[in-house]
């Protein structure tokens, strides 16, 4: 009986090891069914990712997913910079047993599932650095045992919900980077095991909660570049916890307390910069004897700053630069000389007295930024200033420096930028200078200078900008300067005493922009090798002694938009072959001993922008006219346009009354367009207005016909587009533009001035749109660098953003604000023009359709399903015949966007095979998002800090991030999944808020374009 028993409970515990088995076996298999519907939606090229898993196996074999200690459940995903790409799957929702799921740094993109939030036993969750969009889940309040969630570095939108703040276990919680707005919701003070909260780089607005200060165990609080207003709540000050409180970019204000630093004694980072806090620095804040950073820049602080910098000795940054602080520079800089791990120094634009102290030398072995300029200096530059060998920028310009340049400073072998520019220095150049062959931008401009240029200069051979004017400098020009290669940017050696003659050297610098010689004592003829400077734009030679005829050569010279050659001693007639400088904007000859007779084609048809006084010996032509119509070739062509304009008439009036009707259409529409201001022109005055439509007058083309400049009769400026008739569609596309242009009115949008529909000289029907000509040109132009400013240089980083926030502002207007809401179809940078300050606008409403109904969110509109827009800048749905949407837009404005900061069109040959823009930009983030700029802004960001008395190169760095992660969501591959134009400008301005509010220049914006209030029509 025994022996029965004992059998029969050997089979039980048998079959119940079995049953255990297979109900396990059941769930691991569940498990690997998620995992496989999850790898089926990525993709990678890393050969150790999901799509290496041998399905065959076990999934705790596979890559990157490990399992309990039974192998029974997976318990944690790991799947980090593995470079995948592609959706997360909802089936993830099936891994019930998960705790912890960490994705970051791929390129994943859509929504995150609600799924996701069944996994009830989950504690990391980190989803950071890839390009999720949409929303945080609703019901992510169920995932009660969360201790980590990292989202940051994406493109999550809308508010925080509230319903992060039931996740009472949560630690860490990092949702920085993001396109968030609304309010920091109070009840985040509830959260009492919080140690990082994280909201940085969003558009968060409103006030810092005070019962933030409940969190007692907080170390990080994040809360730069929002839109935060208001006071910092006292308390918050009072959480000792806190090791980094990092408030910058925002519009703070208020007193800093004066016992901050002991009431948050464990602080390593205080980052208050580019706010609007006033007071004094606290002299609390030196107590910290551990701390790393201090960065106070571009407030309004003043007083002096307290003692106790030499008990710091783990700094690492310390920026006060533009505020209003009046103190010793020799107690500071002594004062520091204990902070052996000083890498960042920058008290410029303050009231600081004194002279630069030897101690300087005794500085952080380690420091690489010395900003001191606009500070006051007054002095000798010490010598022991060489000992500084790590310094990859010296700027003290604009202080009252007198004496010399010590020989000391060629110990500087790492300088990069060196900028003295605006003192009282006297003496020689050093040879020394020589030794530094990474310097990239030198500026001794505004000093007291005197001999020679050293030789020595020819080894530099990185060199992109040298400026040495206005000092008081001899001797020739060294054929060493002008043989370096490298010098793109600009010479300027003008308002010296330099002497000899210009060597034909100056042809090896092919690649110069701007070349200014002007008020110095230069002789001889103009090199003609100056032919080979094929990249020069301006070119300044005023004021010397130069003397033979002006070059042929100077023809060949495509891209020249000034030159200056007044003042010398020229003669000879004027090269017929400067007409044809296509780009010349200003000639100035006067001044010289020219003769002969002044040309008529070319920039002498609008003698307002050529100088010609003081050259007795010239004389105009009989046929040449000036820019307003004057003369006796114009009183020719009157007659002979009034003739012909007769007999037009009279052969093609049995035909007018036939073509009437079958225009009567677009004319009606054109006529309503501008009948409250305008009367229509006819062929004949435009005709008259571009010269026969003379190809000197023309400034575009496209497959619409062409575009010509011209002059009406009023004198006012216009850009004419003609339509080609002979093109099919022609009359829809003149009829669209003129019904998408009849009621808008934006500052943004470009002016229709009035319109022609007519018959040309061969009876053939004639259309045309009279615009607003704009003198800046194109955005593409700027873009690819056939247009750049005065100095040389092209958009920086404020102006980029000013213009894709007129854009977005302009299409903003015309999907929300206009009478009927229009879709564009065609946005791209040759249909972007900019005035002379730079304003964009937009233009080419020729495939433009109205939206004609409105259900909800969703739009539609009764036109054709064509493809309509420009290769590379069409949305993808729209090559599955989907209609021309608002979201097409924002696709077509996002790929824009990223162009205009990348420089990389998206039909670069460089984006093969299967790549394109948006994945190409896409790959560069997490890791290197800085690599995919524009080379041009990256060089002008450092321009725009604190050569510029604005903002250092971090906060410009966040911000060009956060325009590039905009571009990304604007060109999401699902048009639900796109944030709308109104979003992007939003993102837009309060990312340039966040620039203007940290330049102590901010008044200088604050008048100027209120872009989210121009979004109604003006």
């Amino acid at each position: 009986m025994s022996l029965l028993f004992s059998s029969l409970l050997q089979i039980l515990s048998f079959l119940t090891v079995l049953s255990f088995k297979c109900i396990f076996s059941l769930s691991l298999e569940t498990d690997r069914q998620a995992l496989i519907s999850f790898s089926s939606q990525i993709t990678s090229e890393s050969p150790n990712s999901p799509t290496s898993w041998d399905l065959n196996s076990s999934p705790c074999n596979w890559v990157g997913v490990a399992c309990n200690r039974f192998g029974h459940r997976v318990v944690a995903l790991n799947l980090s910079s593995m470079g995948l790409s592609g959706s997360i799957s909802p089936y993830i929702g099936n891994l019930s047993f998960l705790r912890s799921l960490e994705l970051q740094n791929n390129q994943l993109s859509g929504t995150l599932p609600d799924e996701i939030c069944h996994l009830s036993r989950l504690r990391l969750l980190n989803l950071s650095s890839n390009s999720l969009h949409g929303s945080i889940p609703s019901n992510i309040s169920k995932l009660r045992e969360l201790t980590v969630l990292d989202m940051s570095m994406n493109h999550i939108t809308g508010r925080i919900p509230e319903a992060l703040t039931l996740l009472a276990n949560i630690q860490v919680l990092n949702l920085g980077r993001n396109l968030l707005w609304g309010t920091i919701p109070p009840s985040i003070g509830n959260l009492s095991s919080l140690e990082d909260l994280i909201l940085g780089t969003n558009t968060l607005s409103g006030n810092i909660p005070s019962c933030l200060s409940h969190l007692r165990k907080l170390k990080v609080l994040d809360l730069t570049i929002n839109n935060l207003t208001g006071i910092v709540p006292s308390t918050i000050y009072n959480m000792s916890s806190l090791v980094q409180l990092a408030l910058a970019a925002n519009q703070l204000w208020g007193e800093i307390p004066s016992d901050v630093g002991v009431t948050l004694p464990k602080l390593l980072v205080f980052n208050f910069c580019f706010n609007k806090f006033t007071g004094t620095i606290p002299g609390s804040l030196h107590n910290l004897t551990n701390i790393k950073v201090i960065r106070m820049a571009s407030n309004l602080l003043e007083g002096t700053v307290p003692p106790g910098l030499g008990n710091l000795p783990f700094l690492e940054m310390y920026n006060i630069g533009y505020n209003r602080i009046v103190s010793s520079l020799g107690f500071i800089i002594t004062s520091l000389t204990n902070s052996t791990r000083l890498k960042f120094l920058a008290i410029d634009g303050n009231l600081l007295q004194g002279v630069i102290p030897e101690s300087v030398g005794n500085l952080s072995k380690d420091l690489s930024k010395l900003y001191m300029g606009g500070s006051g200096i007054y002095g000798d530059m010490p010598a022991s200033i060489g000992h500084l060998t790590s310094l990859t920028l010296l700027n003290l310009s604009y202080n009252y420096i007198t004496g010399e340049i010590p020989a000391e400073i060629g110990q500087l072998e790492n300088l990069q930028k060196l900028d003295l520019a605006g003192n009282r220095i006297a003496g020689r150049i050093p040879d020394s200078l020589g030794n530094l062959q990474k310097l990239n931008q030198i500026d001794l401009s505004g000093n007291e200078l005197v001999g020679r240029i050293p030789t020595a200069f020819g080894n530099f051979h990185s060199l992109l900008s040298l400026d040495l004017s206005n000092n008081k400098l001899n001797g020739a020009i060294p054929k060493e300067i002008l043989n370096l290669p490298s010098l793109s940017m600009t010479l300027n050696l003008s308002n010296n005493f330099l002497n000899g003659n210009l060597l034909e050297e100056i042809g090896f610098l092919e690649s110069i922009v701007a070349i200014d010689l002007s008020n110095n004592s230069l002789s001889g003829n103009i090199p003609s090798l100056l032919k080979n400077c094929k990249s020069l734009e301006k070119f300044y030679i005023a004021r010397n002694s130069l003397s033979g005829p002006i070059p042929i050569s100077l023809g060949e010279l495509k891209g020249l938009e000034i030159l200056d050659i007044s003042h010398n001693h020229l003669s000879g007639s004027i090269p017929f072959e400067l007409v044809k400088l296509q780009a010349l904007q200003s000639l100035n000859l006067a001044f010289n001993d020219l003769d002969g007779v002044v040309p008529c084609d070319g920039i002498f048809t609008n003698l307002t922008r050529v100088q010609l006084e003081g050259n007795p010996k010239l004389s105009l032509h009989l046929t040449c006219q000036n820019s307003r119509g004057r003369g006796r070739r114009l009183i020719k062509v009157y007659i002979v346009i009034s003739i012909m304009a007769t007999l037009a008439l009279c052969c093609s009036i049995g035909s007018l009354y036939y073509i009437r009707k079958k225009r009567a259409k677009v004319a009606l529409s054109s006529s309503s367009l501008i009948k409250e201001h305008h009367q229509l022109v006819s062929y004949h005055e435009l005709r008259q207005a571009t010269g026969n439509f003379n190809e000197r007058n023309l400034i575009g083309s496209g497959s619409f016909g062409s575009v010509y400049k011209g002059y009406l009769g009023d004198g006012s400026v216009v850009a004419i587009k003609v339509f080609d008739t002979k093109q099919v569609g022609f009359e829809k596309s003149f009829f669209s533009e003129c019904k998408a242009l009849r009621n808008l009115r934006h500052r943004n949008l470009v002016k229709l001035v009035t319109s022609c529909s007519s018959l040309d000289l061969k009876n053939e029907e004639f259309l045309a749109l009279v615009y607003e000509f704009l003198d800046s040109g194109s955005l593409e132009d700027w873009i690819k660098g056939k247009r750049k400013k005065e100095n040389g240089f092209g958009l920086n980083l404020m102006e980029r953003l000013n213009v894709a926030i007129d854009v977005a502002s302009a299409v903003d207007y015309l999907h929300h604000d206009s009478e009927v809401p229009v879709v564009h179809c065609d946005l791209k940078p040759s249909n972007i023009l900019l005035d002379e300050d730079l304003t964009a606008k937009v233009g080419d409403f020729g495939l433009a359709r109205l939206l004609m109904e409105k259900a909800g969110d969703q739009t539609s509109i009764s036109s054709t399903h064509v493809l309509k827009g420009s290769i590379g800048y069409i949305p993808p749905e729209y090559g599955l015949s989907v209609k021309p949407s608002v979201a097409g837009d924002a696709y077509s404005f996002g790929v824009l966007l990223l162009v205009l900061f990348t420089g990389k069109s998206p039909t670069d040959e460089s984006l093969q095979g299967e790549q394109n823009l948006v994945g190409w930009i896409q790959s560069a983030f997490p890791t290197r998002p800085l690599q995919v700029l524009d080379p041009d802004l990256l060089m002008l960001m450092d321009t725009l800090g604190h050569e510029d008395h604005s903002i250092n190169a971090e906060l410009q760095q966040e911000c060009v991030i956060t325009i590039l992660e905009i571009g990304l969501s604007c060109t999401a591959a699902s048009p639900d999944s796109r944030i709308s134009i109104r979003h992007a400008l939003r993102k837009l301005q309060a990312t340039k808020d966040s620039l203007v509010n940290s330049s102590p220049k901010a008044s200088k914006y604050d008048e100027q374009d209120k872009y989210l209030s121009q979004s109604s029509p003006s």
